[in-house]
């Protein structure tokens, strides 16, 4: 059985305006890759290679993307005569990626949705195009094909963004920098969904994180993957630059591929 990954790539990207206003936020670049390569890195190296990209805003710069990859990374011959390629030395990832336009202003369970007949009656992963992450992707799978339910949801703790004060008057007594466990857990992406969640997806207006989620929540079918290692949203230029330097470093934690 082969699982499909859905990555949810059309979104304005709005709150990251500096890099999205040319293209989707899944293409901004983390040392000279999109995003969304990198994290089809981390899936392909837990035997997750066949992809669904959910397109919409600025969808053809990932058409594109795809589309020329093989070219950028080959040697070719092309027979100007017929348009006939044969491409040479190919270092291109044994992947299978379908690129689906799922709509300029679908919500996020609307996309998923739409995508019913890519999936077909499989188990399927889903999670969102803009933030990195190592969780353990084959430990996910297994956690969810244990319990037996319709959806797992990874959990994680946000990344601290400030530092806290201990105030007298207006006196500081204390700063400390905020760690990840002196906040609860949230939505971290990286789903695992069973077909009968589309039930719960009813058209393009559908945000997963709302109602399908709360019911499925509240119905007893969702469980939660504890993930306790580096996850980092990339939803302002700040963000971007932490995950560029942290990619630069040599020690970006989110890579598992050599």
């Amino acid at each position: 059985m082969t699982i499909k990954a859905i990555i949810l790539a059309g979104g304005r990207g709005t709150r990251l305006a500096e890099e999205t206003g040319s293209r989707p936020k899944p293409m901004v670049e983390i040392g000279g890759h999109p995003v969304l390569w990198h994290l089809m890195q981390l899936y392909a190296a837990h035997d997750i290679s066949d992809f669904v990209v959910a397109c919409g805003y600025k969808g053809e710069h990932i058409k594109d993307y795809f589309r020329s990859l093989l070219h950028r990374s080959s040697d070719f011959t092309i027979d100007l005569s017929s348009g006939a390629v044969d491409t040479h030395n190919a270092t291109t990832p044994n992947w299978r990626v379908s690129v689906v336009d799922t709509g300029l202003d679908t919500m996020t369970g609307g996309r998923i949705r739409r995508l019913e007949p890519w999936i077909g009656t499989e188990t399927f992963m889903v999670t969102y195009g803009d933030g990195l992450s190592n969780v353990d992707i084959r430990g996910l799978l297994a956690f969810h094909r244990a319990h037996g339910r319709l959806a797992t949801v990874t959990a994680v703790r946000p990344p601290a963004r400030f530092g806290g004060l201990v105030l007298e008057d207006t006196k500081v007594r204390q700063f400390s920098e905020k760690s990840q466990g002196d906040v609860g857990w949230i939505n971290g992406g990286f789903f695992v969904f069973e077909p009968g969640v589309f039930a719960y997806l009813g058209d393009d207006e559908t945000i997963l994180e709302r109602e399908p989620l709360e019911r499925l929540a509240s119905e007893g079918e969702l469980m939660a993957f504890q993930h306790h290692g580096f996850w980092q949203p990339m939803d302002t230029l700040r963000e971007k630059e932490q995950l560029e330097a942290l990619w630069e470093s040599g020690a970006a934690p989110w890579r598992a591929w050599p």
